[in-house]
């Protein structure tokens, strides 16, 4: 009798390069259960690990994204990166994907290989419970490197916006335990995206930025497509009247592990505001568990 097991395919995703971006471990129809999931995405140990099952009809699929310790409602690497799988796999249909996850349903559209993924509905960006002193000392920096007050936003999870006033602002911040424990109760949101505004324009503008959050510990996350999400809905709120506005975000250089988001914000002459994201992606290598 064979032992039941479990096949997966390596992705990096933001990147058209191996071994930059962020991995993502996509494992297609496997049969496996809730708590096996947990406890793969734990063996992983990667950001982020996704399971993807068939719906109801061609061209639809379930995810389940899990972190080494908890399941998520939306992430944005693994869904770019479930749907660049499911075209190369010939799954798509005519270019397009839908895609359930617990924080609703994703629509997905594929060109020359590039998911675009319309995000959850934004969340309108408010006051966070950190203030642009308690930022500055919670990355270590002097308060007049924060460019105004930090902001709370969500394209289906939270983040704390920080804007930075240069790339060098950006490297030097390094948040301690201890003052993010003194910044951000237990029960905030634990998720902070450092920004460096580049370029701006009336199309949008170029941006620079890094993800910290805590888990059972500090991380940093090479490309975070949540937290690009976010930040276009943020920016767009920014600009007046009705528009489209696209900024190229990247992520991960800090850490050696460069990455490019593409995020587009379009907001209509009724005020209805609709983010995606999109990024490219390579495979990197295949791998079986034994369950």
């Amino acid at each position: 009798m064979s032992r039941r097991h479990a096949d997966y395919v390596l992705l990096d995703v933001f990147t058209t390069r191996r071994y930059a971006g962020n991995p993502l471990a996509v494992f297609v129809d496997a049969d496996v259960t809730e708590e096996e999931m947990a406890s793969i995405a734990n063996e992983l140990n990667l950001s982020e690990t996704v399971f993807v099952s068939r719906g109801d009809r061609p061209g639809r699929f379930a995810l389940r994204i899990f972190t080494p310790t908890m399941e998520l409602p939306f992430a944005g690497h693994p869904t770019v990166g479930a749907a660049f799988l499911l075209d190369a796999l010939g799954l798509a249909v005519d270019g397009s994907l839908h895609l359930d996850v617990p924080a609703g349903a994703l629509a997905i559209a594929v060109v020359e290989g590039r998911p675009s993924v319309t995000t959850p509905p934004p969340m309108s960006p408010a006051s966070g419970r950190l203030s642009r002193r308690d930022a500055a000392r919670l990355l270590g920096l002097a308060p007049h490197q924060v460019i105004g007050e930090p902001v709370l936003a969500s394209c289906g999870l939270p983040f704390h916006l920080i804007e930075l006033d240069s790339r060098q602002s950006l490297a030097r911040a390094c948040p301690s335990p201890e003052e993010w424990s003194r910044a951000i109760t237990p029960s905030g949101e634990q998720a902070i995206y450092c920004h460096v505004i580049e370029e701006t324009d009336t199309e949008g503008g170029r941006v620079r930025s890094r993800m910290i959050s805590m888990e059972d510990s500090l991380r940093e996350d090479p490309a975070t497509g949540s937290a690009a999400a976010a930040l276009a809905s943020h920016l767009a709120g920014q600009r007046e009247g009705h528009g489209e506005w696209s900024w190229q975000i990247d992520q991960g250089v800090e850490m050696g592990r460069p990455s490019r988001i593409h995020a587009r914000a379009r907001r209509t002459a009724g005020g209805g505001l609709t983010v995606h994201i999109a990024g490219d992606a390579v495979r990197v290598g295949e791998g079986r568990l034994y369950l």
